[in-house]
């Protein structure tokens, strides 16, 4: 299972729910190719081999939806402060 949690123009955002022992985090996939953003902070975790131009892109995006990316990873795991 691999939620969609967000979709920006050819972006879609979204974790596996096989990812709860990881930190929160989410990938980022246009096509084929998925890239992985760790999301406290916001740093690459794998670049997907994207060249650095979309991957600043990709990154901004992550950065600007980061509360609610981390809100949807908490709700989704149940780790959130409610959830405790």
């Amino acid at each position: 299972m691999s939620p969609t949690v967000l979709r920006d123009g050819p972006y879609r955002v979204f974790f596996y729910s096989s990812d709860r022992s990881e930190a929160p985090h989410v990938h980022v996939s246009p096509d084929a190719r998925t890239a992985k953003f760790w999301l406290e902070p916001v740093a690459v975790a794998n670049d997907g081999e994207f060249p650095q131009n979309e991957l600043n892109r990709i990154e901004a995006l992550v950065k600007e939806h980061q509360i609610a990316l981390l809100k949807a990873w908490h709700d989704f795991f149940g780790t959130g402060s409610n959830n405790r």
